[in-house]
């Protein structure tokens, strides 16, 4: 696992853009202000990308990669078509599976669990759906949050742009791959629960 991932504290902060197929994001340190890391959709199909103009956009097949500036893939996400319910894929930059989220049914302001590569169960990750807030959650025990942090309201009404920022807990060992999951998380949250 990348050393970067241990940190604590990203900022997400979503590529501008009024009429987009692609979802582009790059992740920042709050700390010293730069990226760290993007995150890029680039192997969209045709059929795909005029899908993501339509009201089928959140059932729409993705493939995301989380990478260094310098280009080195580091986290991949796919996931297939989907019709009711969605499970993700989260691989490492060696195309290992690392663990899979699995959109929970009827559940108000979304929620989907966290699992590992031989499928246990790790966490849950919870929204309410009065606010744009997010929590990793076992047992009462918080892993990690996510909110939205609002870019301004003019360029919220004009544009699909969206900010969050993710604070993982420090009870979280480095170098364990629920960091890569909650990580990959963010970008799940806004292609399948928010789109």
């Amino acid at each position: 696992m990348h050393p970067i991932l241990n940190k604590n504290l990203f900022f997400v902060k979503e590529h501008v853009g009024m009429f987009k197929a692609a979802n582009n994001f790059d992740i920042i340190d709050p700390e010293t202000e730069q990226v760290v890391l993007i995150c890029r959709e680039e192997k969209l199909g045709f059929f795909t990308k005029l899908f993501r103009f339509t009201d089928y956009k959140r059932m729409t097949p993705f493939h995301i990669e989380i990478k260094l500036p310098s280009g080195e893939t580091i986290i991949s996400l796919k996931r297939g078509l989907s019709v009711f319910l969605s499970t993700v894929e989260v691989l490492d930059g060696k195309d290992q599976l690392v663990g899979r989220f699995k959109q929970k049914f009827f559940s108000i302001g979304g929620k989907f669990g966290v699992y590992d590569a031989n499928d246990n169960f790790l966490c849950m990750l919870k929204g309410k759906w009065t606010s744009w807030s997010f929590k990793f959650v076992k047992d009462n025990t918080e892993f990690a949050h996510v909110s939205k942090k609002w870019a301004g309201l003019g360029k919220e009404l004009f544009t699909t742009a969206d900010n969050y920022m993710l604070e993982i807990d420090k009870s979280v060992p480095q170098d364990h791959p629920m960091r890569m999951l909650i990580l990959s998380a963010v970008m799940c949250i806004d292609m399948v629960l928010k789109e």
